[in-house]
């Protein structure tokens, strides 16, 4: 094998990883979540965007509020997990541009001034750091169940604004019994990649 990672943590982060349905009550903590965004808050985006916000839902209220928007299935799962996280893109992310990127503060205007590219842009990119968040998540020894069962509008409405648009909800915590559901298949090497 040609991968440098160590196997425990290859494993860790994809083999035996999986999204979880069911959690123990054990409380994840702001120190776990500051560790989780500091160790992600590196991976790669185009022009250094970081258009992920994160919106964590903690209180039974804001979490009934929630629930209320998630699809039926995903219900429970929402409900009981102990932490949930809204991931949600940015469209407005440009303004942090000349922060970001100090070699070339005029992409800010050059390149992001129409809202229809920032909005592909911001989609994009915050799905980007939603996946590192994932694995960042998965990397503190916890587990994720990343779900797109919502209805995006209310939960837009109900904890967002007209500049953030919902990605996922990620319910957070340690596995509890019976969390995943049995692996399903992958596509081969040779569907997914072409050599031209």
């Amino acid at each position: 094998m040609t991968l440098v990672l160590d196997p425990a943590a290859q494993n860790l982060l994809f083999r035996e990883a999986r999204t979880a349905n069911t959690f123990t009550g054990e409380p994840v903590t702001d120190e776990q979540v500051q560790a989780i965004y500091d160790l992600v808050k590196y991976g790669p985006t185009a022009f250094n965007q970081t258009p992920l916000r994160v919106v964590l839902v903690r209180s039974d209220e804001a979490r009934e509020r929630l629930v209320a928007h998630m699809s039926e299935g995903n219900q429970a799962k929402t409900g009981s997990a102990p932490l949930v996280a809204i991931l949600a893109a940015d469209n407005e992310f440009h303004e942090e541009l000349p922060e970001l990127l100090p070699h070339l503060p005029e992409a800010k205007d050059l390149f992001f001034s129409e809202r229809p590219v920032r909005e592909r842009n911001a989609g994009l990119n915050a799905a980007l750091q939603a996946a590192y968040f994932i694995v960042g998540v998965r990397a503190a020894g916890l587990a994720a169940g990343p779900m797109t069962g919502f209805d995006a509008i209310g939960v837009q409405k109900e904890f967002l604004d007209d500049d953030h648009t919902p990605l996922m909800v990620v319910n957070i915590g340690k596995p509890g019994e019976n969390a995943p559901f049995p692996r399903l298949p992958r596509l081969r090497y040779e569907s997914v990649v072409t050599t031209v």
